[in-house]
């Protein structure tokens, strides 16, 4: 009996003992991260990797709606909501970039004309002027490139781009936007694809408690969440690719899901550089508002955030090849060796979501504008 009271007494003690160190542990990282950013502890960062440290979004101004305005900036976000510059009249920009679903579509891939889909997530396009290139595979380089390739891609919107003119041009509505924009009535595919671009400028995410944290109110974030974002910085290693304001390096990893040879494959970058090396690789999107822009990864398979930090935990090297299926075939991808495993705790995979959540913020929802005709 006394031995059975001891082992209880020595259970208790080492519950409380355990509980005071977890609170000392978060008063000691809130007491760490409370002080301006370039006093922060250095994040854990792999040898060669180009990084930055993270930034606060800028706050919304009286100059959006200045700038949301201006004549060419109006055309196009008008551009963006009308379904005429799809084939059908049925599809527009918005279909697939809903302003109430953080401009993306909550759909696992994109669905388009004639009900066809596409076989890749859609991106979002909040902060979408900060990219340096644009879609998963970075094959355009300009939003005006960007702008072009729904249009007139069978599976999107289906437009002639050399019909578009003609086919808005006759629309009076129109004709006075065009003019007030670019001083006369020519309506063109070029000022179209530049108006559009100049609309998507204006897409930008709000700040979150994280960026409110960043800015010096040290109450904005809970222990738990700090937890979570010294984590990211550390332990879980998410700083070597998602760093900087918008959490993105705008680079290209092989993160393990190729699907090399099976039902899902895709080959990402390589498609468009043929270079062996880019077998696999997809952009690092950006985690602002990441939880408002599920399912994700390129193939939109996976829609719980859990699951998907422990896939990251596990190291995703699923599919590496020996030396020898290398040689006998060079486009055999090779995860990036930046994805290890991580020996996260449930408790920490636990953080690092309270985390996400903290870097979210809340949604605009632009309403739509009425369209001329």
């Amino acid at each position: 009996m006394n031995r059975y009271l001891l082992l209880l007494l020595s259970i208790g003690v080492f519950i409380v003992t355990t509980a005071f160190l977890a609170e000392r542990q978060e008063e000691n990282l809130r007491a760490l991260y409370s002080k301006p950013v370039s006093e922060w502890p250095k994040p854990f960062i792999d040898p060669g990797v180009d990084w930055e440290e993270f930034e606060a979004l800028d706050k919304r101004d009286n100059s959006y709606f200045r700038i949301i305005a201006q004549p060419k900036v109006h055309l196009g976000k008008i551009l963006f909501f009308d379904p005429m510059l799809s084939g059908s009249n049925q599809i527009s920009c918005s279909s697939c970039h809903d302003p109430q679903m953080s401009w993306a579509d909550k759909r696992s891939v994109a669905l388009g004309n004639d009900h066809l889909e596409g076989n890749r997530n859609t991106l979002s396009l909040l902060n979408v002027a900060s990219r340096e290139t644009f879609f998963w595979d970075g094959r355009a380089s300009s939003l005006e490139d960007q702008a072009k390739e729904p249009i007139v891609a069978h599976h999107e919107m289906a437009m002639n781009p050399e019909e578009l003119g003609e086919k808005l041009g006759a629309i009076k509505g129109y004709q006075d936007m065009f003019k007030e924009a670019y001083g006369d009535e020519e309506v063109t595919y070029d000022r179209i694809l530049e108006s559009l671009a100049e609309f998507q400028k204006t897409i930008t995410s709000r700040q979150s408690r994280f960026d409110d944290f960043l800015n010096g109110d040290y109450d904005a974030m809970t222990d738990q969440e700090i937890k979570g974002m010294h984590l990211f910085r550390n332990k879980a290693r998410c700083m070597n690719c998602h760093n900087g304001k918008f959490l993105t390096d705008e680079d290209f990893h092989n993160i393990g899901l190729t699907y090399y040879k099976r039902k899902y494959e895709d080959l990402g970058r390589y498609n468009i550089t043929k270079n062996p090396e880019d077998v696999g690789k997809f952009r690092t999107p950006s985690l602002r508002n990441v939880m408002h822009n599920s399912p994700w990864m390129h193939n939109g398979l996976f829609n719980n955030i859990t699951g998907i930090i422990n896939m990251y935990n596990s190291g995703m090297h699923m599919i590496d090849p020996d030396s020898a299926e290398k040689a006998a075939d060079p486009l055999y991808p090779v995860t990036d060796p930046l994805m290890q495993p991580l020996n996260l705790t449930k408790e920490e995979i636990q953080a690092l979501v309270a985390f996400m959540d903290a870097i979210t913020a809340t949604q605009y929802h632009m309403r739509r504008p009425e369209l001329p005709r």
